[in-house]
């Protein structure tokens, strides 16, 4: 930035404006490359993060721009959980009842769920893990306390449901549409 004058407006890595890069994004979720997932907002008292979240939302477009080319290439890549949890995002999505709304859920303390949808008064609550033997934190637990939901999944590479809870149920993707 040696010569620069520094513009909180302008963005350092891209130099277009906040403004500019918000139109990009809307272009791309309009023409249904992004999704936007906006956060969940209840009223209880407690800080929640207010920045929506971006998801390419085609995982094979993401791959073929990254030059992911094998699945032993994905494996190794950094960008895994990530994708992961996109593909998931649009799989809800597309298994959603009609009338249904999906967020996000996220605290300043750390209660997380990477989705929630509402339909009517029902909530449920959705966790993105890629394991075989997924594990979920203290952050989840209290998202689906803080937001009282009726059920939980957490949706990872398995062949298999079981049990993580009562009303906690891990399930391969392919299960959110008999829900």
């Amino acid at each position: 930035m040696i010569g620069r004058k520094w513009r909180p407006e302008v963005d350092g890595m891209t130099g277009q404006s906040r403004d500019g890069i918000g139109r990009y994004l809307d272009l791309f979720v309009d023409a249904m490359m992004l999704r936007r997932l906006k956060p969940f907002f209840a009223n209880l008292g407690k800080r929640l993060v207010k920045s929506p979240k971006v998801y390419v939302r085609d995982s094979g477009l993401l791959h073929a721009l990254l030059n992911i080319q094998s699945f032993d290439d994905l494996l190794g890549h950094p960008v895994i959980g990530h994708s992961w949890e996109g593909f998931v995002i649009e799989q809800i999505v597309s298994a959603m009842p009609a009338f249904s709304e999906i967020n996000f859920y996220r605290t300043a303390a750390g209660a997380e769920l990477d989705a929630v949808v509402t339909t009517g008064d029902r909530r449920i609550g959705y966790e993105t893990r890629f394991s075989q033997s997924p594990k979920v934190g203290k952050g989840f637990w209290n998202a689906c306390e803080d937001l009282g939901v009726e059920r939980a999944y957490v949706v990872a590479p398995v062949t298999d449901p079981y049990p993580l809870a009562e009303n906690v149920q891990v399930i391969p993707p392919a299960m959110l549409f008999g829900l």
